[in-house]
């Protein structure tokens, strides 16, 4: 049996109810995240917006995605029901144009008692979903197909896909 089987869940009680996990007695650290959300879009599509320099009619592609996935980074907490509100210290997303799609990397960092995993894949996953929302004028199977956690620092346990 995976030893992950027999860790507790963290936002449930003991009861079985769902609740914030108390990070008071935590110590502040500096803790890093980043994800990454894979996007795939038919050949034809990416051919023009290569052409195009990634502009769409609604603006420029990469730029929107940008501002999104800092503003939601920047609202994790308001949309994540157990995230604790968070003083942010940096945000950086990335859009990289790879064979046959486009790769947004989040990463997001702070200093204080709980970590910012989740800041990160929110991030990487509205950056992703504005994309498909300035381009789906040109097809509407342009897909996410995948959002991961890439790296997370400091806390109990480190990771690294």
């Amino acid at each position: 049996m995976d030893s992950t089987m027999n860790q507790k869940l963290t936002h449930v009680t003991e009861e079985g109810q769902p609740t914030m996990v108390d990070v008071g007695d935590k110590a502040v650290t500096t803790r890093r995240a980043e994800a990454l959300a894979r996007l795939s879009f038919p050949e034809d599509v990416m051919n023009v917006l290569n052409e195009r320099n990634w502009e769409s009619a609604k603006g420029a592609v990469f730029p929107t995605a940008i501002i999104a996935g800092v503003q939601a980074v920047k609202r994790t907490s308001d949309l994540i029901p157990f995230c604790h509100p968070l003083p942010i210290e940096a945000i950086r997303v990335i859009p990289e144009v790879v064979d046959g799609g486009l790769e947004i990397r989040c990463s997001v960092r702070v200093t204080h008692k709980t970590g910012v995993e989740m800041e990160a894949l929110t991030g990487a996953s509205v950056a992703a979903l504005t994309v498909i929302d300035m381009c789906k004028a040109l097809s509407p199977a342009i897909e996410i197909t995948s959002v991961k956690l890439l790296s997370k620092t400091a806390g109990k346990k480190e990771y690294k896909a």
